[in-house]
């Protein structure tokens, strides 16, 4: 299942260009030890340990496919464990049926396509609930407790809200086995230590996240397509893994495993509520991809518990579901921004003479990846290395200078082109220049181009 996952996220992904935090990604990859390092003081420093493993996979290649890889493989890797997981479970039809499932999952693909972390969460999320299994159900295996904690401080080094995924470890163990809590804290509060950190180290730079806005009821509305990638997928998704919850709340012996399902599904996206309203705004869809392998291993579980040919269609029902979604991440724009059609537009209208400005310059990180030499001449750019402490690249303070002789001004920034939009420090000096053409490149919310002349 681990190979046919890792097929299923690899294919389509050398089509999709990559996004703004993807390109965040490549930028901080690219940079020496020391760079990275410094940039972790400033911005991101709960990613360090990715960006870290990046920047030595980035040495071998920066192909898309490439760089899209290790998420694939991390992709491969949580379908493997929820098919043994599954297994200890229940049975290996329904580890099969769950693993099944969670590959052809839009929002499995999407982020088994995507240059960040979240893949790796989930897949440490399902490593360590089955090290927990292990632990509690095969008390006669030397080590399990030291797995166990091992195990969460890889979760707390790929993503830092995944973490929350153990408060349904500790609601099910102090429900159903208070006996093991004893080995059980002090596993997991060795294992915390480097979550712990990071959690430090991001709470410092909390100003990096500033543009999430406070979360309403509605996010609870909409787990379905956060969990899914797509309404329907996700709707399908819920019902069977509802249907699982039911079914095996009737044996008795599943009480503890139905419980931390249960909690791993639902805790985290209220806890990240909680959070948000108590601390800071720090909900966002995807800092809860790391409970989507819970939803699998219920539907996979209910899809055992019927009637194999029912069972049959509704799986195929499932995979069908999941399909639009399927194809549409792997659409050039399925990740929102589109980079390549982009600097289509650029460099297909270019003249010689031409002059690009960016209203925001991290944009540059991919105009450059997709563009390279066949952009106009960056006239404000001077370093061709991004800042230290951000994904910022220096500029010219003196834009009108810069642009001084300039006929045609070709300008990018982010989100859409309303009338009257307004570029920052760049919007007085194009005054001076008429728009005669605007273009709209990704999806909300995308990337606006425009040419500008005197």
């Amino acid at each position: 299942m681990g190979l046919a996952a890792t097929i299923v996220a690899v294919a389509g992904s050398w089509t999709v260009s990559q996004s703004a935090d993807e390109m965040a990604t490549l930028s901080a990859a690219r940079r020496s030890a020391a760079g990275l390092w410094e940039l972790a003081q400033h911005v991101d420093g709960h990613f360090l340990p990715y960006y870290a493993f990046m920047h030595l996979w980035l040495e071998f290649g920066q192909a898309q496919w490439w760089l899209r890889l290790p998420s694939a493989i991390a992709t491969g890797v949580a379908a493997a464990l929820i098919a043994d997981l599954g297994r200890r479970l229940h049975s290996l039809p329904a580890g099969v049926a769950a693993s099944t499932v969670y590959v052809f999952l839009p929002s499995v693909s999407y982020h088994g396509q995507n240059v960040r972390s979240y893949a790796f969460a989930a897949a440490a999320a399902v490593l360590a609930t089955w090290a927990l299994y292990r632990a509690i159900e095969e008390p006669g295996r030397r080590g399990g407790w030291w797995k166990y904690a091992a195990a969460v401080a890889l979760l707390g080094c790929t993503q830092v809200f995944a973490l929350l995924v153990l408060a349904a470890h500790l609601l099910a163990v102090a429900l159903y086995r208070r006996g093991v809590l004893v080995r059980m804290l002090p596993a997991m509060a060795l294992g915390c230590v480097p979550g712990a950190i990071w959690a430090v180290v991001g709470f410092n730079e909390r100003h990096a996240i500033s543009w999430i806005q406070m979360p309403g009821p509605g996010v609870f509305a909409a787990l379905p397509r956060t969990t899914g990638g797509t309404a329907l997928a996700g709707h399908v998704l819920l019902v069977l893994a509802l249907a699982g919850l039911l079914l095996l709340r009737r044996h008795r012996a599943h009480r503890l495993w139905v419980t931390l399902l249960a909690g791993w599904a639902l805790l985290p996206p209220v806890l990240l509520f909680g959070l948000s309203h108590l601390l800071s705004p720090v909900y966002v869809d995807r800092y809860v991809f790391a409970t989507v392998p819970a939803y699998a291993l219920l539907a996979g579980l209910a899809l055992v518990a019927l009637p194999q040919a029912l069972a049959a269609l509704a799986l195929v029902g499932t995979l069908a579901a999941g399909l639009p979604g399927q194809l549409d991440v792997r659409e050039e724009d399925g990740h929102h921004e589109n980079f390549p059609r982009a600097v289509r537009i650029v460099s297909g209208g270019a003249l010689p003479g031409d002059a690009i400005v960016y209203g925001g310059s991290w944009l540059r990180t991919g105009m450059l990846y997709y563009g390279g030499r066949d952009l106009p001449d960056d006239v404000l750019l001077t370093s061709t290395a991004p800042s230290p402490e951000s994904f910022n690249y220096p500029e010219r303070a003196d834009v009108a200078a810069a642009l001084d002789g300039r006929r045609r001004v070709w300008v990018l920034w982010r989100g859409d082109a309303p009338a009257g939009l307004r570029i920052g420090r760049l919007d007085p000096v194009l005054r001076g220049f008429t728009r005669t053409r605007i273009w709209h490149a990704g999806r909300t919310p995308g990337m606006t181009v425009a040419l500008y002349t005197r």
